[in-house]
């Protein structure tokens, strides 16, 4: 648009940027106008594809000036790619959702999509192995570890690997806790979607407040899953694991209340609560025996010798 590989004339690139930015302003003006009566989530998402629009914009006009007359070809190179990112990001503002419901449904499934990440990577939790078979790799380990270059991956690929019996206990109990938050969250969804299909019949409109705390307590519990996540690896950190519990349980029963306002119950939402209020409570459980399970081994302990 400002350059097509020929060096124009001053008067020429002068014109072309004043246009642009007169786009540009009226861009921003009809922006701020479709803003108006936007809930939080939809003005988050309307002002971050604004931000990506405008950044990628100045970009371009900056590297267009300073690469004017320049002999520089890196610089020339550059223009068409900042074209093409400006390209992008307005074809990704056509995206943006139109309406409260569509963002906030948009950030939900969003929050489903995260915790099914952090289901996946559960999954792939090992126990450590003891195997004599395994023995046999026991060298070729002792001298990997006198390579002090060689790189980390493998490290990582490792981590994770090496869980107790009882870690591994407790981190498939968390897994069956993540896994129906899952599937809770989901319920939400359809729930959600089955009272909008309601409004369109009866006329009643379903307050954008009650949409964005629903919003809010699944991003809270997804924030959550998150950390019971990051805890699983050893050591497990069973404080932090008793607190996301509690915080989990805490945001369901403020979803419930609050979708139980807007008369959205459904049979297959209760029963998802019901199971992931019985996943918690196994959970909890387990947690509570550690603390308790070293009593009784004491007791046991012969002392008389």
């Amino acid at each position: 648009m400002l350059y097509t590989g020929e060096i124009p004339e001053v008067k020429v690139l002068k014109e072309n940027m004043a246009a642009y930015f007169n786009m540009l302003q009226g861009f921003l003006l009809l922006s701020h106008g479709s803003s108006v009566g936007a809930g939080p989530t939809l003005s988050s998402c309307i002002h971050s594809s604004i931000k990506q629009v405008v950044d990628s914009s100045f970009m371009l006009l900056k590297d267009a000036v300073s690469s004017y007359g320049s002999n520089d070809k890196a610089k020339k190179v550059s223009i068409p790619q900042l074209v093409g990112t400006v390209w992008d990001v307005c074809s990704a503002l056509k995206k943006t959702p139109s309406s409260n419901v569509m963002a906030i449904g948009r950030a939900m499934t969003q929050v489903a999509v995260s915790i099914k990440d952090v289901l996946r990577e559960m999954k792939e939790l090992k126990p450590s192995s003891f195997d004599p078979a395994d023995k046999a790799s026991d060298k070729v380990d002792i001298k990997a570890e006198e390579r002090p270059d060689d790189d980390n991956d493998s490290c990582n690929e490792d981590l994770g690997n090496d869980l107790s019996p009882e870690e591994m206990k407790i981190a498939h109990l968390t897994t069956s806790v993540v896994s129906e938050t899952l599937a809770f969250i989901k319920e939400l969804v359809r729930s959600i979607t089955r009272l909008l299909k309601q409004e369109s019949v009866d006329g009643c409109a379903i307050s954008t407040d009650s949409l964005e705390k629903l919003l809010m307590f699944s991003q809270k519990i997804g924030v959550q899953v998150d950390e019971l996540g990051a805890c699983l690896y050893p050591p497990q950190e069973i404080s932090a694991i008793k607190a996301a519990l509690e915080k989990i349980s805490s945001f369901t029963c403020e979803t419930e209340l609050e979708l139980g306002n807007l008369k959205g119950f459904s049979n297959d939402f209760v029963t998802a609560c019901t199971d992931l209020r019985n996943s918690l409570k196994r959970l909890e459980s387990e947690l509570s025996c550690l603390g308790t399970s070293i009593v009784p081994e004491m007791e046991n302990l012969d002392l008389s010798n």
